[in-house]
């Protein structure tokens, strides 16, 4: 089993650590006052990049490179806005950060803002995080008492304001350029890029969007040194990882270990293996929009590298796990069920696609599939991705490839008998 010091999840268990006193008295804010009395923006920038921290919302871009990407001669004021927009079915791990240390986000902010010398900063919060909001709230209105927010942070004269911005619900919002255009007051649709938001971003100007978990990260690299934490994971892959698991295992829960780490370690070994000592029969990695892994495939490190090259992505980390009481055809049917609901509509290869998708399977789930379906739900797929302006299409499309042809064999049975005989099974 990996050892691995707790980084971000120290103060989980910590009583009132959501508090700012407690996540002072724990060492809280000495990184953000270190960056802005003894460092300088270039540097905290190279620092982040040797720490090979990585965007941890799901697509993985090195973050002291995205930080680079501003132009700093810009006359037009930058912008650093957090995506907490936590909407990835089967994630749940910005919920933690927001909830129950809170403070170690609100620094990373800091020191974000500063590298890019940014004196503005927006986090857009999931709609449906009530609780969240209402906790993520009274930290900002603490660290406005304390004077590590407003003007004139630790005595110097660097002023940032921090506003909390309540999404409404729409998955698509988690989609960078989407949020910024709500975050506006539009309604949420993906640009085209180029532009891309380093350059022409929230309001026209210069904006670096990261996630909540990537800039949990920046007060510890800044504290520890970033080659203690690239040593943390592995090649390319700073730090640790939260990964949320959930399904079919006897402990269910969020897991802080090394980027890296074994898939099948995290199930059989973190997550005590398959509920009643089930056989494990599929895993999804990332996310519902990654692509799925049989049972024989989950010796695999999870990193971003490693995954991509087995054909699916580490995504949001979120693991959903399947045993093998699970019909494919229902599993594929709640995830194309999804897609065809959250799909904005902008782009037809997506908006018509992801609703003819859910048609077929929803008619090979009610018995009534016909030869031919599995063949054009690969080729509607295939039709999809590359062709629409976000990333949505790619992540409806993927997964519909890949439950059918790793599982090809079940969606036939079904086609030819009209139902599902693991379900019945299972039910007895």
């Amino acid at each position: 089993m990996s050892a691995c010091p707790k980084i971000l999840s120290q103060h989980f268990d910590v009583p009132n650590a959501h508090k700012i006193e407690v996540y002072c008295s724990r060492g809280g804010y000495t990184s953000a006052r270190k960056v802005l009395t003894e460092m300088g923006a270039e540097q905290v920038i190279e620092e982040v990049k040797k720490s090979n921290l990585r965007g941890l919302g799901g697509a993985g871009f090195p973050t002291g490179m995205k930080w680079g990407f501003i132009p700093r001669q810009s006359k037009k004021p930058c912008y650093v806005v957090i995506n907490a927009d936590e909407g990835e079915p089967g994630t749940f791990k910005d919920r933690y950060i927001l909830c129950l240390d809170p403070h170690a986000l609100i620094e990373g902010v800091i020191i974000a803002c500063f590298a890019v010398k940014s004196h503005k900063a927006f986090i857009y919060i999931r709609g449906e995080y009530v609780e969240p909001v209402r906790i993520f709230r009274g930290a900002v209105e603490e660290a406005y008492e304390k004077g590590f927010l407003g003007k004139g942070i630790f005595g110097t004269d660097y002023s940032l304001d921090l506003i909390i911005h309540v999404g409404a619900g729409a998955y698509i919002c988690g989609e960078e350029t989407a949020l910024l255009d709500s975050l506006e007051g539009k309604k949420g649709f993906p640009r085209l890029k180029p532009p891309f938001p380093a350059v022409k971003g929230l309001f026209n100007s210069p904006t670096v969007i990261n996630n909540v978990e990537t800039l949990a990260c920046v007060p510890h690299i800044i504290n520890k040194g970033a080659e203690w934490f690239s040593k943390l994971g592995c090649e390319k892959n700073g730090g640790t990882r939260l990964y949320s698991v959930s399904g079919h295992v006897k402990k269910p829960g969020l897991y802080e270990l090394p980027l890296g780490t074994s898939l099948k370690e995290i199930i059989y070994e973190h997550a005590g293996g398959i509920r009643q000592d089930l056989i494990l029969k599929a895993v999804i990695p990332g996310g519902i929009s990654s692509s799925i892994l049989k049972a024989n495939e989950i010796d695999i490190r999870m990193d971003f590298n490693s995954l991509a090259a087995a054909g699916t992505m580490l995504g949001s980390a979120g693991i959903m796990v399947m045993d093998e009481t699970t019909c494919m055809v229902k599993a594929l049917l709640v995830a194309t069920r999804f897609f065809a609901h959250e799909s904005c509509g902008q782009c037809s290869p997506c908006r018509e696609g992801t609703g003819w998708i859910l048609k077929i399977v929803e008619r090979i789930w009610e018995g009534k599939g016909r030869p031919q379906d599995l063949d054009n739900l690969i080729d509607i797929s295939q039709n999809i991705e590359g062709n629409t302006i976000c990333a949505f299409g790619d992540a409806a499309a993927s997964p519909v490839i890949s439950y059918i042809k790793k599982f090809r064999g079940e969606f036939e049975h079904h086609i030819k008998t009209g139902s599902c005989d693991l379900v019945e099974a299972a039910l007895k």
